[in-house]
């Protein structure tokens, strides 16, 4: 060994050993966590009344086997198969973003799409977001049985506003809800804008178990459907059986064009009502195949 090498190891010696600090010692684990930005903290929490789901017919956690849980259990199954296919191939295309919508006000969409959230929620592995897109008639909060106030527009408009701060806990596992806000004069507008797109395919990148359903207006009511159409991997059209044309069905569906898988739920309905579908308990579901890719092998 040289003596510069000498000196070199004596200086070492003389230097005192850093002590290691609680903050380093635990950078190694903070780098792998999520950047702040991902994280989503939910400042509300939110009491369902299971009674009152009880008294509408709606799904109710906890209870024993109903009819309407074994109906939304084999409908949400062709939907959870596009979202989450076993093999990436055959997934859909975000096919975690669905919306529930309809032609007409009254057929059932709201229903709907908080029985699909419900029963989704008791998946394994599975997180439920239900977004009141309904901006101009909302109903989730009531149909669940609370009030909510701020929630979608606001966040959209209100840059001071946050994500995390109108996310609301339910009690029940795995399912939150992001309300639909205060109303907006150009509410369509909003929805078309790229604030709207950043934050659902934030919403949708953010968590990879997560389905997200949207209750969207109905589609020959307002604009908005169609526009928020454009954002999602797949629609459920709720025809309610024996009230709406055939004719208004197919208007609506023009409104569908965007979006490549679209299933349709005929509420209402009675026995023996077609091909191609599935009939259980008072509701009958299947794919317009005219509209959309043919799911039903996936």
């Amino acid at each position: 060994m040289s003596i510069i090498e000498k000196a070199l190891d004596k200086n070492r010696a003389r230097q005192p050993v850093p002590e290691t600090t609680a903050e380093q010692a635990a950078a190694p684990e903070a780098a792998t966590r999520e950047p702040e930005r991902w994280r989503e903290p939910v400042s509300q929490e939110v009491s369902i009344d299971f009674a009152w789901l009880r008294k509408q017919g709606l799904i109710v956690p906890g209870d024993q086997r109903s009819s309407v849980a074994e109906e939304f259990r084999m409908m949400k199954r062709p939907l959870l198969n596009n979202a989450f296919g076993r093999h990436a191939a055959m997934r859909v295309p975000k096919g975690r973003l669905i919306m529930i919508t309809s032609s007409l006000p009254g057929e059932g969409k709201t229903f709907t799409s908080v029985n699909l959230a419900l029963s989704m929620a008791m998946e394994l592995e599975r997180t439920v977001l239900l977004v009141d897109a309904d901006v101009s008639r909302p109903a989730i909060p009531r149909t669940l049985g609370f009030h909510a106030d701020l929630g979608l527009m606001d966040v959209l408009s209100e840059p001071d506003i946050q994500i995390r701060d109108v996310l609301l806990r339910t009690n029940v596992e795995n399912l939150t809800v992001l309300p639909a806000g205060r109303p907006h004069g150009r509410s369509t507008e909003i929805l078309a804008s790229d604030v709207m797109r950043d934050l659902v395919d934030d919403l949708h990148d953010r968590y990879e178990d997560r389905i997200i359903l949207f209750d969207s207006p109905p589609l020959l009511a307002t604009s908005e459907p169609g526009v928020l159409a454009t954002h999602m991997g797949q629609v459920v059209m709720v025809v309610e059986a024996d009230r709406t044309p055939a004719s208004t069905v197919e208007r609506a569906m023009h409104q569908l064009d965007s979006c490549g898988v679209v299933l349709t739920s005929l509420n209402r309905a009675t026995p023996g009502i077609g091909i191609g579908g599935q009939y259980y308990g008072g509701s009958y579901y299947g794919i317009e195949r005219d509209h959309v890719a043919d799911t039903s092998a996936r």
